[in-house]
């Protein structure tokens, strides 16, 4: 008897010490490293204080329930000379626990179904974009009236394989930082409009609450507006293939004229896109151009070196497209090849960028075709459909 009660002792001792170094553990990192953050969105701290109020109901349940608990395993343990209760049954009791949850339920799906419905209802945007997610990067386009001057580009993961290989320290935001980010402006209503090219993605950044799938056929509608300018960072939060964790969202909030001056920007680069699609260009011209484009979109398949890792990604070196008939690999690169991981750059690239890529891989790595690419060549091929 004194072994049992000195055994039960030193459990509770135990939770004890357990307990207090845990929440003393906690409050030293800091309340707000291990909580929700706010975000920087109307619906984003509507999400943040929904669940503050759902996690103090918990918390007030819980010191109810475990206190009752508590208190019963003291005043009535066995070593008092307590007695079991004797009853079987009783109406008023089993009344009580039944209407007491379904209670806190209603308190708790009111002001769940109101935020939920702020979420789903992205009408009256001020800017509409399209993202879609490619394997495995986003495409962004600004959509408007005029279709022919929508804003189009790609926006990969600028980590440097040294980096990622461990060849190179690695700098703040690891795999977290892209080439081109999103821009939006600050106080305006932003409709995500969210799509796929070939698996599932999720466009998912923390700081707006946003969180939707991206599904092949399905355009699911997100939207925020944004009150602080900045830089916030979100992930593809959908496993979609090798390179899901290279898939990295970057969002820059600037003031609106800083918007402006940045649309301009990005649509005279589209004015000139066009205009470089009958231009002649040097194999200097080409080959600078192609490195850029192979190290953006093909070397995570097809590896620095060419070599690949077949067979899912074939060597580039010596064999197969890059030294037969050049008709063909403009091809697969405009339209991939069905039963495989190779996917269609004709949606992601441009003409001259398809150009560059297929005269690099068949000049490089030893290749020495000699071939030069026109983006006019690649234009007639996307002109006649082949």
């Amino acid at each position: 008897m004194y072994r049992a009660k000195q055994c039960k002792w030193l459990m509770t001792l135990s939770a004890l010490l357990f307990s207090s170094l845990f929440f003393s553990n906690l409050a030293l990192a800091g309340w707000s490293d291990v909580n929700m953050t706010q975000g920087v969105t109307e619906i984003s701290r509507e999400v943040y204080d929904l669940h503050m109020f759902m996690f103090a109901v918990c918390v007030l349940i819980g010191i109810v329930v475990f206190g009752v608990m508590i208190v019963s395993m003291l005043l009535h343990r066995k070593s008092l000379g307590a007695q079991p209760a004797n009853f079987h049954e009783h109406t008023g009791l089993e009344i009580f626990w039944t209407i007491v949850p379904i209670v806190i339920l209603v308190v708790l799906a009111i002001p769940a179904t109101s935020t939920l419905r702020a979420m789903y209802d992205a009408g009256d945007s001020d800017i509409d974009i399209e993202v879609r997610g490619f394997q495995w990067k986003w495409q962004y386009t600004y959509l408007n009236d005029n279709p022919g001057e929508e804003v189009k580009f790609i926006s990969a993961l600028k980590t440097p394989q040294e980096e990622i290989h461990n060849q190179a320290n690695k700098r703040e935001h690891y795999l977290l930082d892209v080439d081109n980010p999103l821009v939006i402006p600050i106080n305006k209503r932003i409709r995500f409009l969210i799509t796929s090219n070939d698996v599932i993605h999720a466009f998912w950044v923390p700081a707006f609450a946003v969180k939707k799938d991206a599904i092949p056929g399905f355009v699911h509608e997100s939207w925020a507006v944004v009150e602080e300018p900045g830089i916030y960072r979100g992930q593809c939060a959908e496993l979609c293939g090798k390179d899901h964790g290279f898939m990295p969202i970057v969002v820059r909030a600037v003031p609106q004229d800083e918007y402006d001056t940045w649309l301009a920007e990005k649509q005279e680069e589209a004015r000139q896109v066009y205009e470089t699609v009958g231009k002649q260009w040097t194999m200097a011209e080409l080959m600078e151009t192609g490195e850029q484009v192979y190290n953006q979109t093909c070397l995570t398949c097809h590896q620095a070196n060419g070599q690949g890792i077949p067979p899912a990604f074939p060597s580039l070196v010596g064999q197969g497209l890059t030294v037969g008939p050049i008709e063909n690999h403009i091809d697969i690169v405009l339209n991939g090849k069905s039963g495989t991981a190779m996917q269609a750059f004709g949606a992601q690239l441009n003409p001259a960028q398809i150009a560059a890529v297929v005269t690099y891989e068949r000049n490089t790595w030893g290749n020495a075709m000699g071939d030069m690419v026109q983006p006019s060549k690649v234009n007639e091929m996307i002109q006649s459909g082949q």
